[in-house]
């Protein structure tokens, strides 16, 4: 069986289409669906083998970006969440997608414990621009097997990455779950607006201890084809980056034939 993605949709999000498009592009399946839906018929998450969180703005930020579209899924979804989970299929959330998953305690272990936030920007205000991303190599992120480094967008007034305690931190750095963080052009960490949101170690990604629980604020989604790249009319960027994190999740369920 080969990927089958669960897009889902509803109060603010608004990357959905976009979500689908990479996915199908890079050689999966997906459907977009309403989260009203899921949470009256769970059922319908056994039939796919991932679940993708989009970005977007859902219930206007208020609370907190993610913190009620997150709250509806952990008192409605927490068993079929952690079933999903422990059969080995995959969770993705992007921007308020990430913001969703570490508010209701996907990340960073599934365990439904708020361990880690996303906060507003230091710069106070919204940032729109694209910026790179470092790889960690030892990660254990299916989503970013072979990516060194990847251009990409961002798009978010809440994206500064903090973790509960000095712990936390430690065992995200000693399990390798810090997936991206930001980079300049030389491949060092840097301050603004390089880190665009004064993220703790300059994180822009994290994975769950199995690496297949992966959340980002970044849109690779957003970088589907060349031409998405500002930088495309210098005539040096010949690859979508942003579909290689949904090409290697292509590859997992095919390998793995969930």
């Amino acid at each position: 069986m080969g990927l089958k993605a669960l897009v889902l949709t509803g109060y603010g999000i608004n990357c959905e289409n976009e979500s689908k498009y990479a996915i199908e592009k890079s050689g999966g399946a997906a459907d977009i669906l309403h989260v009203n839906k899921l949470l009256d018929d769970p059922k319908l998450l056994e039939t796919y083998n991932m679940l993708f969180i989009p970005g977007g703005f859902s219930f206007g930020d208020d609370l907190g970006s993610g913190k009620v579209f997150g709250n509806k899924m952990k008192f409605r979804l927490r068993e079929p969440l952690d079933s999903f989970v422990k059969s080995g299929k995959l969770i993705l959330g992007i921007c308020n997608g990430f913001q969703v998953m570490v508010k209701m305690g996907l990340l960073p272990e599934p365990d439904f414990a708020q361990k880690v936030s996303l906060i507003s920007n230091d710069s106070g205000h919204f940032e729109d621009r694209w910026v790179i991303l470092k790889g960690n190599a030892a990660s254990p992120c299916i989503f970013t097997k072979g990516i060194e480094a990847m251009l990409v967008p961002v798009r978010h007034g809440e994206g500064k990455f903090v973790a509960a305690n000095d712990d936390v931190l430690k065992q995200l750095k000693e399990r390798n779950q810090i997936v991206f963080q930001y980079i300049d052009e030389r491949g060092s960490l840097a301050g603004y607006p390089h880190n665009p949101n004064g993220s703790v170690e300059n994180i822009a990604g994290i994975c769950d201890s199995s690496g297949r629980v992966f959340g980002m604020m970044p849109h690779p989604e957003a970088f589907n084809i060349p031409e998405n790249c500002p930088y495309w009319v210098r005539g040096n960027v010949k690859e979508a980056l942003g579909l290689r994190v949904f090409k290697n999740a292509v590859q997992h369920a095919q390998e793995k034939g969930f």
